[in-house]
């Protein structure tokens, strides 16, 4: 990578096609190969763009998730390539798109430095040779693909019988993937998934050649440490490498959030730090035994990124997160929400995310898959679930079924947001003697659940004008807290700047330090949730509460000892940090 920083999945649609507008210019992206509808229809729309012959790969055909998500990411690779050459091409003067490659460089980069000096060199040999150096030091941006682990539905043929482990969703999705062009990285998320491991054991792409080069490596999201030292070793014993580790903040990021027990991004960041080296070698053991036993050549240590991600808002925390912990590299997602050259925001749901207050964010329970989820107040999915209820019709049609996970009611497994699931959940606490309060709290908890298959698709059809007649087009979008602080919208050139230091897009802006941020966020969530249970809360809940709350109150001192490091500009910078962390402390006693 030229570039210090990537762009995360971001929902379904809202990053699906991301490769295609900045990848050419060195930025690495993540498309979400969850919902190979989305992917076919993407296909669909870029070949008839280009003027290519697009063949539908129909839903009843044999493996067609598989195939679908194949052949979309190869359309992407194939693009990609075309554009990059094209650009690459170009000569060196103002306003081409090569001028621009180099120009969002982050200054820190020896290529930005060379371009600049080649820029002040009259015509003359020596500069055709550094052009002709810059052009060879290009890299396009990688086309990274995600799969959420946990979501692996079991798929049924037409006499309803399972079709087989290896046509669930997470392992078509995956064979999808290593059967492609691409010459880039899976990131799992959500957890860990031992049938979708033991697949991966059988995929040839994510294994080294003679010289130890890989096709296709393999990328972790984690929250701590130790789940990524967990998931790193079942993966190593299969002789499977860990490419990078992308740690990401527990509640300070979008999409679905996990909380952590009460463990902070700073201390994880920090076992991370002095651990690398170790995590390194303890891996490669069982990696290489692995290996040989499989009799594959032995390689020398593989590279092992460590990168973050959630809440990075400055170019002094991108550059903080870098230096001091070492990273690799730094993700920034949701504030590329704000910016149309970069992903698929309809401009119903931009001008409400440009306008937003802090209120319109807050953390849910609308996901079907049963883990908190960021919502947006203002989204048009949320305003139809609440006329829904209003009408006495709460719940979703359920078209796409990725998320039918209950069996409570039914043989084969429905979705938690759909109308079948909350009117039979609905009828049954009807029949329940409950109080008014309870019977409420109850029903708002069913009901809560929006459809996410068709909601986080809908901007993307919308923007790009395929949305089918009588199609669904409310929206559900995920930012996280963080763009609460971001008012406007932007093009790629400010954003990118922003994130480099060259402009400030938050400059009249008073907002806490990402790790303050965090942490309040941790606060108000462990208050919460202790609220919810007062009424029953047993011995093991108490249990967990106070080791959460430890948890917290270590970070707390952490950070005091921190403040040092950071490098404020100013004293009063240090007195807000020092002030945050104590009334945090207080809270929490």
């Amino acid at each position: 990578m030229n570039h210090t920083f990537h762009i995360p999945v971001l929902g379904l649609g809202y990053s699906i096609d991301t490769p295609l507008k900045v990848a050419r210019y060195g930025i690495s992206s993540v498309v979400s190969i969850v919902d190979d509808e989305l992917t076919e229809r993407m296909r669909k729309y870029h070949e008839e763009q280009t003027g290519g012959t697009f063949t539908l790969i129909a839903k009843k055909e044999t493996d067609s998730r598989a195939r679908r998500i194949t052949a979309y990411l190869d359309l992407l690779d194939v693009q990609v390539k075309q554009q990059f050459q094209a650009l690459q091409a170009q000569s060196f003067e103002t306003g081409t798109e090569l001028d621009y490659y180099f120009e969002l460089l982050p200054e820190r980069s020896v290529w930005k430095q060379k371009y600049e000096e080649m820029k002040s060199l009259s015509d003359s040999p020596q500069k055709k040779e550094l052009q002709a150096e810059l052009r060879q030091s290009m890299v396009p941006g990688a086309i990274d693909v995600n799969i959420m682990s946990k979501v692996d539905k079991v798929n049924y043929n037409a006499n309803h019988e399972s079709q087989g482990d290896d046509y669930t969703d997470a392992l078509a999705a995956m064979r999808g993937f290593s059967n492609s062009t691409l010459n880039s990285s899976v990131i799992i998320s959500a957890g860990l998934n031992p049938r979708l491991y033991a697949y991966m054991e059988k995929c040839s792409a994510f294994y080294p050649d003679a010289t130890g080069t890989f096709q296709k490596k393999i990328i972790l999201k984690v929250s701590d440490f130790r789940s990524a030292l967990i998931q790193a070793k079942m993966l190593a014993k299969k002789g499977l490498w860990v490419a990078e580790f992308r740690v990401e903040s527990g509640l300070n990021c979008g999409g679905h959030a996990f909380a952590t027990d009460g463990f902070l991004l700073g201390p994880i960041l920090e076992e991370f730090k002095q651990k690398r080296k170790e995590l390194a070698e303890e891996l490669y053991q069982m990696y290489s035994n692995a290996l040989k036993s499989k009799e594959m050549a032995e390689t020398a240590i593989p590279e092992q990124r460590i990168t973050a991600q959630g809440g990075i808002g400055t170019a002094e925390e991108h550059e903080f997160l870098l230096n001091y912990y070492e990273l690799d590299a730094a993700g920034w997602g949701s504030p590329f929400l704000l910016v149309p050259e970069a992903t698929n925001v309809d401009d119903e749901t931009l001008n409400h995310l440009a306008t937003a207050a802090a209120d319109d964010y807050y953390l849910s329970n609308s996901s079907p898959l049963g883990v908190l989820f960021n919502n947006f107040k203002k989204s048009t999915a949320e305003e139809q679930r609440l006329q829904r209820i209003e009408k006495g019709r709460p719940g979703s049609p359920c078209t796409k079924k990725f998320l039918c996970t209950n069996t409570e009611f039914t043989a084969e497994p429905i979705c938690t947001a759909s109308r079948e699931y909350q009117n039979l959940k609905i009828k049954q606490l009807k029949e329940q003697t409950l109080s008014e309060d309870n019977y409420q709290r109850q029903f708002e908890s069913i009901t809560e659940k929006v459809c996410l298959c068709e909601g986080l698709c809908a901007s993307t059809y919308l923007k790009v004008g395929i949305l089918k007649a009588r199609e669904n087009k409310a929206v559900s979008i995920c930012p996280g807290p963080n763009l609460a602080f971001f008012q406007g919208k932007y093009s790629l050139k400010e954003m990118i700047n922003h994130i480099y230091g060259r402009e400030n897009l938050l400059a009249d802006v008073i907002r806490p330090n990402l790790f303050i941020n965090e942490l309040n966020l941790y606060v108000d969530y462990l208050k919460k949730d202790i609220a919810n249970q007062l009424e029953e809360i047993t011995a093991k809940k108490d249990k967990y509460f106070n080791k959460f709350k430890m948890q917290l109150l270590d970070g707390i001192t952490y950070y005091r000892a921190l403040i040092p490091e950071l490098k404020f500009q100013d004293s009063s910078s240090v007195q807000e940090m020092l002030k945050q962390l104590l009334l945090a402390e207080k809270s929490l006693s």
